[in-house]
């Protein structure tokens, strides 16, 4: 069971589970259906990648069936993947051979995450990832837009029937920016200095993602 702890703009998601190959799908999944709950189901993938390899870990280093927690909490413009155990065994990475307990794990991790390390607990430890929220942030902009556009429309009575081509979107965009500019006006604002900014914003993160 999930449990979510909203205060001072912060979410945390905490998922109890046992350290087992059958748990893995399940705690994928649960990944997933928390993501998408928070509007970052871009990062779902990764973030179920991350979360069944810290997983993975505990059962081959701390025991099939140990007791573990999942903890998700978005930080800025990260994800933090935490996974707890009741071992205090620090993992350290090691050089890459063919065997399949040699580390590949954490190896993986390395490559996907922006940091990661380890943490000593009164009770055991936390391993510790973060990942790159910006994929999500992009997605969630365009969506805002897509219903944006479908508001807009629907006030301005366009047929619903018409085929929404290309071109048709297009000048919904137009109208939209247009309208946007016509209302600043009305409130004593600047056209040219918005939309500088709004293009500086629009560069900025798309250079970014």
């Amino acid at each position: 069971m999930s449990m979510f702890r909203e205060g001072e703009h912060r979410l945390r998601c905490v998922l109890p589970f046992e350290a087992a190959p059958a748990e893995l799908q399940l705690l994928r999944k649960a990944v997933k259906r928390n993501l998408e709950l928070w509007g970052a189901q871009s990062v779902a993938d990764e973030a179920g990648l991350v979360a069944t390899e810290l997983a993975t870990n505990v059962i081959k280093h701390v025991g099939e069936g140990a007791a573990a927690t999942l903890v998700l909490e978005p930080r800025d413009d990260r994800l933090r993947v935490e996974v707890h155990d009741k071992s205090h065994a620090v993992p350290a990475l090691r050089a890459m051979c063919g065997e399949a307990d040699c580390g590949r794990g954490l190896h993986l991790l390395a490559s996907m995450c922006e940091e990661w390390g380890t943490l000593l607990t009164a009770t055991g430890k936390a391993v510790w990832c973060e990942i790159s929220l910006e994929p999500a942030r992009h997605c969630m902009r365009v969506r805002r837009a897509a219903m944006v556009l479908d508001e807009y429309r629907r006030v301005a009575g366009a047929s619903s029937a018409a085929v929404l081509t290309f071109a048709v979107l297009e000048e919904s965009v137009t109208d939209v920016i247009a309208d946007l500019l016509h209302w600043l006006v009305a409130q004593g604002g600047d056209p040219d200095e918005m939309l500088d900014r709004a293009l500086m914003h629009f560069e900025a993160e798309a250079d970014a993602a």
